[in-house]
C-alpha cells in the first residue's frame, strides 16, 4: 500500500508498467470535469472509474480486495479516508470472491486508517485489503485500475 500526492508520483513508476500512463491520466487538465463512469485507456489492462460517491464514514466502509486488478485510487475533492490491513492478517471473509467483479469482501476492521486529502492517491495491491470510502461527505475521486 502507497498513500502520497500526485507530484511524487514519479517515484513510484518502476512499480508497475502502467503507472506512467495511469498518472499522466490523473494530470490531465480536464480531470475534474469528466463525467461520472467508465473509461478505458488500454482495454482490460488499464481503465479508470470516474466517480462522485457519498462518503460512508469508518463505520460503514468494508475491507475489500482484488486479485486481478492494482487499485490506484486519487481523491479530486472531498477528504477520503482508507482503512488498511495486511491480506496476511485477513479476517474471516464475509462475500467469496466474484472473478467478474474482480472483488471479495472481509469481516473485522483495519488495522490502521489513512486520511486521503485532496491531490493524493492511494495504491492498493491485491496483497492490501482496504476499505475505501471511509471518510464523511461527498467526494470525487478517480479509481484507476491496472491489471497485475
Amino acid at each position: 500500500m502507497i498513500l502520497d500526492y500526485l507530484g511524487n508520483a514519479e517515484r513510484y513508476f518502476g512499480a508497475h508498467p502502467a503507472f506512467l500512463a495511469a498518472f499522466a491520466f490523473l494530470r490531465r487538465a480536464d480531470l475534474a470535469s469528466l463525467p461520472e463512469g467508465k473509461i478505458e485507456l488500454d482495454g482490460d489492462k488499464l481503465f479508470a472509474l470516474v466517480q462522485r460517491p457519498e462518503g460512508r464514514g469508518r463505520a460503514g466502509a468494508r475491507l475489500e480486495a482484488h486479485r486481478q486488478y492494482t487499485d490506484l485510487q486519487f481523491v479530486i475533492a472531498g477528504h477520503e479516508e482508507y482503512g488498511w490491513r495486511a491480506r496476511a492478517d485477513a479476517p474471516v471473509v464475509t462475500e467469496p470472491y466474484v472473478e467478474a467483479k474482480d472483488v471479495e469482501f472481509f469481516g473485522g476492521v483495519p488495522a490502521v486508517w489513512l486520511p486521503a486529502p485532496p491531490r493524493s492517491f492511494a495504491i492498493f495491491f491485491p496483497e492490501d485489503l482496504h476499505a475505501p470510502l471511509a471518510g464523511c461527505g461527498p467526494l470525487h475521486k478517480v479509481v484507476l485500475k491496472l491489471r497485475v
